[in-house]
């Protein structure tokens, strides 16, 4: 699955909602603090990450690439 942003980075929260991984964002907040979320392979439990193209987001088993339009 991919997610196409047209500015230079989305937050890792904001990613997660606009992939549909999490529900809303106090659920992307809960999951991405319980170590349940990793990017490029590495656990990170900031919300606020700094997601770019080519980040590749997993939770649950689903892995989301981020795309730049």
């Amino acid at each position: 699955m991919e997610i196409t942003i047209k500015d230079e980075f989305i937050k890792l929260g904001q990613a997660l909602k606009l992939a549909g991984l999490a529900e809303n964002g106090a659920h992307a907040k809960e999951i991405i603090a319980q170590g349940a979320v990793t990017v490029n392979g590495e656990t990170d439990t900031r919300r606020g990450r700094k997601c770019r193209p080519g980040d590749v987001i997993a939770f649950n088993g689903k892995q989301v690439t981020v795309r730049c339009l």
